[in-house]
Order: structure tokens, then sequence, then C-alpha cells
């Protein structure tokens, strides 16, 4: 888990972020990586992996507009995704066993605080 400085003597407890395989985690985690593999979209896939980083929980990365978290449906369900462009997104998954529902069915994404990256730069469109 990652742990930023917060405030003086507080600390920011961040989302624990898993990829998928090694070769994502090195396109997503090395800045000359990064700009190899997305090219003109590498520095908004810089600022969508410093949001994930930032947020401490799922509920604080939905708040971010700029990143658009958003649930997927249909055979994507399960699937979540920020955007980098207007067609591309990083696609992740809810590393939790059970995932904390509410009361109401929905996902308590304030409890979510990991997730695993299965996919960058798609166009699932």
């Amino acid at each position: 888990m990652f742990l930023l400085p917060f405030f003086g003597n507080k600390t920011h407890i961040c989302m624990n972020i898993e990829f998928r395989t090694n070769k994502l985690k090195k396109q997503l985690s090395i800045p000359a990586e990064i700009k190899k593999a997305f090219g003109t979209n590498a520095k908004k896939v810089t600022q969508r992996m410093d949001d994930m980083q930032a947020a401490s929980n799922l509920e604080i990365l939905c708040k971010i507009s700029a990143a658009n978290c958003h649930p997927l449906t249909g055979d994507r369900n399960g699937e979540w995704a920020v955007d980098i462009s207007a067609n591309h997104r990083i696609i992740f998954t809810i590393d939790h066993e059970p995932i904390q529902m509410k009361e109401d069915g929905g996902i308590n994404r304030i409890l979510v605080t990991d997730i695993v990256i299965t996919a960058a730069g798609e166009d699932y469109h």
C-alpha cells in the first residue's frame, strides 16, 4: 500500500494498485515506457495514474471529474474505467473478496481500496 504525507504528521493512505501483468506495470510506472506505449496520450496516462495513486478509495477516485471513473456494463460488467482520452481508458477490477455492498445493492465505494489494472489505452467503443 502506498503511504503519502498528508498535512503534517498525519498520513494519507492510498489505494493498493496491482497490475495484471508485469508488462502492464512497466508501461504504467516508468516514464519512458509510458511515452513509448502511449505516445501523445502519455501525459494523460501519467495524470490518471497519479489520480489513482492519490485516491484513498474508489469513492474519491470517482469524484475526480477529469478521470471520469465509471463502472462498465454488458459483457464488461465487473470492470471499471478511467478516461485517458475520448475513446481510450485504463481498465481495472476491484480486488476485494467479497466486495462490500450497500443496503441498496450498490458497491460501497468508500471501502474499495484495492484494485487490479487489467488494461490500458483500450478503446472498447
